[in-house]
């Protein structure tokens, strides 16, 4: 009740002496009789009879001769007219008659049938007060669950164990098609809507709860929908239960999470799957490997195999055709690679333009064998991608598991791999079985890597120099740096135990900066000495990644600057298949060196292909003939007959000839005779370190 709600306060008489005392009490307290549509506010009543409330008190004077018709017509215009007014009826007589008829109007909230006193009117209407409070409270109460239900985007259900009825609210049927009057009371209507997968775990929830065993309940479940399917929801509840802990009641909502668990479902399946292809990505293949490997351990019988595909050439395609042509290919040779496989196999795309194949137990490596056939047979047909037609070669790697071979997923996918890079190795195109020896050559290979890396840090190559002689008058023209590494465990290294691997690693460019510049330092040293010819020079080999770099030229100047040798003392040796990888950008970098009095090698020549149209135009002072045609070179045979077609050829192109691998006095005498210009080989002399070598020069050996 609030402040500032009226009381009625209906006064019954029987007798001129309760009348009296009324008056005297209604004086005492400054309250006033008045009629029922003369409400006033008394605030001095109100501080003496209530302590401080504020309400409204209406008196109504009915001291009639005839009590019980003038109370009965006042109680029945009271009710008509403020039907919320709370109503005190006062009698002073046992009159069962009115107090009975007042109850049945529904218009008695206090019936007094004693004396009347002071204290008896002010508990009066303070009962009054409480009553009308406590009846608003709930009132106000039963408004807001009601509007908490209507407004809920959550279901609202109440469970009464005792009597085995729910209670559904409209959201909760709604929420599953439903009108209000489709659903009943019956549990049922609850628990025999929920997917029977769903619905043994529902029921150890919900007994788990009733036994006390968790503190509350809550499922994610299915549950069938009006129109057949079937939607996700959360549902929630608690119990409501006896002083000895029983539990009569529960309630609780539900929610449906259909779009969430749509949405979480959609994430699962990205994490686990190519974006492009759709396909398994690495982590899901991983974990089936991972699981095949188990089996393999609990049922000897079983053998699983894994094939590691690479495409050939992938990279031309999107060079020439663009990305989205490639990504297209993509689709489709996976869709290939499934429609070659069984049921039970996997085939995942681990990243660019590699793909792994899980193949479910398989009798053995030939049945692996005879599935990558399959699929280099499904490959050779065309692809059409937008207009154009692609062919597509697989190199493909093959390992297999059985038993305790494997532990971890990552070492058989380390295998696989392994193999296909020794088929891509073969001429692309092929498949190869993996065998131990891969593994430790793959291992060697990463040590050596390792290694060279930390020798690039640690300085621990030097240079030795061979003597490259005149073959005209016996005497040292130059020498040639030979790179050596001082392997800290392995002892001296020459280039061709590591050179490949500097080269795939990018580190033969760093290396290759280094060795020209200590080569260069070396020939200052050397040219300072009083007995050095003016004309004395150093031949350094420019490796093909060193060439293709920007600022090669720059480079090369500045370490001329750098180490103050004489012009023409640097002769450089670059392959003719880097050259003619890219003529008209090498013929720009070799004039520019050229420049610089630099004179510039085709080293190994007639081993690679030359354009005898570029040949000409080439600014190369000389060919240094490959040591294969020195090494086979006797009397009449084919490999003199090349040998002295070189020296024709590079007479002709005003060049000089060079030729290494020299190791016999009857090589030497026969390049002589086809007037070979220069010579090396352990003929003349092995590679020196740079003290040695600096010993023949002033020695002024000669041969």
């Amino acid at each position: 009740m609030t402040t500032g709600e009226p009381i009625a306060v209906l006064i019954v008489e029987d007798n001129p002496g309760d009348a009296r005392l009324i008056r005297k009490l209604l004086d005492r307290t400054a309250l006033k009789l008045l009629r029922l549509t003369a409400f006033d506010r008394v605030s001095a009543a109100v501080e003496y009879l209530c302590g401080q409330e504020k309400v409204d008190i209406a008196l109504l004077d009915v001291s009639l001769p005839d009590t019980r018709a003038g109370s009965l017509d006042s109680l029945t215009r009271i009710k008509r007219q403020a039907p919320d007014l709370p109503v005190i009826l006062l009698t002073g007589i046992d009159d069962e008659e009115l107090a009975v008829q007042a109850v049945r109007e529904g218009a008695q909230d206090y019936l007094i049938k004693q004396e009347i006193d002071e204290g008896l009117l002010g508990r009066a209407i303070r009962y009054a007060i409480e009553r009308k409070r406590a009846e608003m409270a709930l009132q106000e109460s039963q408004q807001r669950y009601a509007l908490a239900v209507s407004g809920a985007k959550d279901g609202i259900w109440d469970w009464s164990l005792e009597e085995d009825r729910i209670y559904l609210s409209p959201r909760w049927k709604a929420m599953l098609g439903f009108e209000e009057g489709e659903i009943g009371e019956s549990p049922s209507e609850w628990l025999g809507r929920i997917h029977p997968d769903d619905l043994p775990e529902v029921r150890h929830a919900i007994s788990a709860h009733l036994l006390g065993q968790t503190p509350d309940f809550e499922s994610e479940h299915r549950i069938l929908h009006r129109d057949g399917g079937y939607r996700w929801v959360l549902t929630r509840g608690l119990a409501v239960r006896k002083g000895c802990g029983e539990a009569y009641r529960m309630a609780g909502s539900q929610s449906d999470i259909t779009d969430r668990k749509s949405a979480e479902e959609r994430l699962l399946h990205d994490a686990f799957h190519d974006p492009l292809t759709g396909l398994p990505n690495r982590a899901l293949f991983m974990d089936r490997l991972g699981m095949a490997i188990v089996h393999a351990k609990r049922r000897l019988s079983y053998t699983f195999a894994v094939l590691f595909i690479d495409l050939d050439r992938f990279k031309n395609v999107n060079d020439s055709l663009g990305h989205s042509v490639g990504d297209e290919l993509l689709v489709a040779v996976a869709r290939r690679l499934e429609s070659c496989l069984r049921p039970g196999d996997t085939v995942a795309r681990l990243g660019g333009d590699e793909f792994t194949i899980l193949l479910d137990e398989v009798a053995d490596v030939d049945h692996a064998i005879q599935i990558a056939q399959r699929l280099h047979h499904e490959m050779a047909r065309p692809f059409q991608v937008q207009g154009h037609k692609v062919f597509v070669t697989l190199s493909l790697g093959i390992t297999l598991g059985a038993g305790g071979d494997y532990e971890r997923p990552e070492d058989v996918l380390r295998d696989a791999d392994t193999a296909m890079y020794g088929a891509k190795g073969s001429g692309k195109a092929r498949d190869a079985i993996f065998d131990r020896n891969m593994h430790d050559r793959a291992v060697a290979l990463l040590r050596l890597e390792t290694d060279l890396r930390l020798a690039v840090e640690r300085s621990e190559f030097e240079i030795h120099y061979q003597p490259i002689i005149s073959l005209t008058d016996g005497r040292i023209d130059a020498f040639e740096a030979l790179l050596r590494w001082r392997h800290p465990g392995r002892g001296l290294l020459c280039p061709d135990s590591f050179v490949s691997v500097a080269e795939d690693t990018g580190l033969i460019v760093p290396i290759g900066w280094w060795v020209l510049h200590e080569a260069c330092r070396q020939l200052a040293e050397w040219q300072s000495l009083p007995w050095a010819s003016d004309a004395l020079a150093v031949t350094v080999n420019l490796s093909g990644k060193q060439f293709i770099q920007a600022d090669l030229v720059e480079r090369i100047a500045q370490i001329l600057r750098e180490t103050g040798i004489r012009p023409g003392g640097l002769r450089l040796e670059i392959t003719e298949g880097t050259i003619m990888g890219q003529a008209e950008d090498a013929i720009a970098k070799l004039l520019a060196l050229r420049g610089f009095g630099v004179k510039l090698y085709i080293d190994d020549f007639g081993t690679g292909y030359s354009s005898l149209s570029y040949l000409h135009r080439l600014p190369v002072d000389a060919l240094k003939i490959d040591r294969s045609f020195i090494s086979e070179m006797n009397g009449g045979d084919d490999r003199s007959e090349i040998v002295g077609t070189i020296v024709t050829l590079a007479r002709i192109l005003r060049m000089d000839v060079a030729a290494e691998g020299i190791e016999t006095a009857e090589q030497v005498s026969r390049l002589r005779a086809l007037s070979c210009h220069y010579g090396q080989g352990y003929f003349f002399s092995e590679p020196l370190a740079g003290q040695a070598a600096g010993g023949l020069i002033q020695a002024g050996t000669s041969w």
